[in-house]
């Protein structure tokens, strides 16, 4: 009985760790095999969008050929081209079964470009009609928009996790390929501080003189970390007037990164990462965990939540922290100080010297959400003709070779957990 009971635990084990990892999925690893998608595929990596997708379940992804990415690639900035790629990232799961049963033939579908906050309107949608004789056209949901883009074949799909289409024509929207796209030397990170409630932080990088290390580092890629006025009055900051100058400089440079890392990046994070303070091994770091699309930064004094997203724009992201991180370098009982004793600095002041700040051109984006928010409600096109019959797909149905399993990792483990406990307790 005994034998009996401790085969059946590992088979519990075996199968819990199959319910958690049967789910993940990597859109590079996927299109890897496939030359014809190489570019589409590498700038899905330059972009971070392969992140951010890697972190979602119940997406599909519309992927474009060598040739129909070659003009886009060509002749734009690549934080024009995250934008573009992110209108061809759907929220929901969608087979070439599901395309030919769209209900009255026609449906909007909510884009990863939805949740950057940047899509006013119906610019984050797209619009996905089953036409006559099985042609499926996708376009943006956009007033006046044509449906420019055809669903050509099925690449891979993991049931209800995602899905890999092939599309003949990028889905542009209105003016996403005209916006200007800000260059380092347009960007004013006070003025989009000071707007996004963190005036003291802004203060503080000025009077420090911090602020021209930001901008300094902005063409190479930069994440900035930035504490809400409120989280500088919150009983657990320390005195900050009682920091040497070195010390201030140090807790500044602390709340950023080298490197552009959106929220994406972010969650798929693993071990410590190096901050602009950082001076040697294990010296002023970060470490980070999530829970669904919740983004927590740990200092080895406190916990600071990613609250939301001031700008993300190639190579530039800045969010909002609700707590101030303090290092332990710095705050730590023990903790040496990183530099010579110098002359302390006065208490920040919440009232930045900021002489009316130019407006930024990028608007405040809320935190990407983790799931798709209802889609506006669309008219019918073709005046409500019922869609076409579904031609057969046999030829995009991934070989057996290349198949996924997809199971729901969290109710599988309840069930083996259920089954497991009737057995070791019979």
């Amino acid at each position: 009985m005994t034998s009996l009971r401790f085969r059946f635990l590992f088979l519990f084990l075996t199968l819990s760790v199959l319910a958690v990892t049967v789910t993940a999925h990597n859109i590079t690893d996927i299109l890897k095999d496939f030359p014809e998608y190489s570019q589409f595929n590498s700038y899905l990596t330059q972009t971070k969008l392969a992140d951010e997708i890697n972190t979602r379940t119940t997406i599909t992804v519309l992927v474009l050929n060598n040739g129909a990415m070659s003009d886009l690639v060509a002749k734009h900035p690549l934080s024009v081209i995250k934008n573009a790629l992110s209108l061809h990232v759907l929220l929901d799961f969608y087979d070439p079964t599901k395309l030919h049963q769209i209900s009255k033939g026609t449906t909007l579908s909510t884009t990863l470009y939805q949740t950057t906050g940047n899509a006013p309107g119906q610019l984050g949608f797209v619009n996905i009609t089953d036409l006559k004789g099985g042609k499926v056209g996708f376009g943006s949901a956009a007033p006046g928009s044509k449906l420019d883009s055809s669903y050509s074949k099925s690449i891979k799909q993991i049931a209800y996790n995602i899905s890999v289409l092939e599309i003949d024509q990028p889905i542009i929207a209105p003016g996403i390929l005209t916006a200007p796209a800000p260059t380092a030397s347009d960007v004013n990170i006070t003025a989009l501080l000071v707007k996004a409630g963190c005036k003291t932080f802004a203060g503080l990088l000025v009077t420090s003189g911090v602020m021209k290390t930001y901008e300094s580092a902005i063409a190479k890629g930069l994440t900035v970390f930035a504490p809400s006025d409120e989280a500088f009055k919150a009983p657990s900051v320390p005195d900050l007037s009682k920091l040497t100058n070195a010390e201030v400089v140090a807790l500044l440079q602390y709340h950023a990164l080298n490197g552009y890392n959106p929220k994406g990046a972010l969650k798929t994070t693993k071990g410590p990462i190096s901050t602009l303070a950082t001076n040697g091994a294990g010296k002023f770091d970060l470490s980070v965990t999530t829970a669904g699309d919740e983004v927590t930064l740990h200092t080895g004094i406190g916990p600071s939540r990613v609250a939301g997203t001031v700008l993300d724009s190639t190579p530039l992201a800045i969010f909002t922290v609700d707590s101030v991180l303090l290092p332990t370098e710095l705050f730590g009982e023990k903790a040496p100080s990183p530099a010579p004793a110098g002359e302390p600095v006065a208490s920040p002041s919440p009232s930045p010297d900021v002489a009316s700040p130019s407006p930024s051109p990028v608007s405040e984006a809320p935190s990407p959400l983790s799931a798709s928010p209802p889609a506006p409600p669309a008219e019918t096109p073709g005046g409500g003709d019922s869609p076409s019959d579904a031609p057969s797909d046999s030829g995009d149905v991934t070989s057996p070779s290349k198949a996924a399993v997809h199971v729901n990792g969290a109710a599988f483990f309840a069930v083996v957990v259920t089954v497991a406990c009737s057995v070791l307790l019979s």
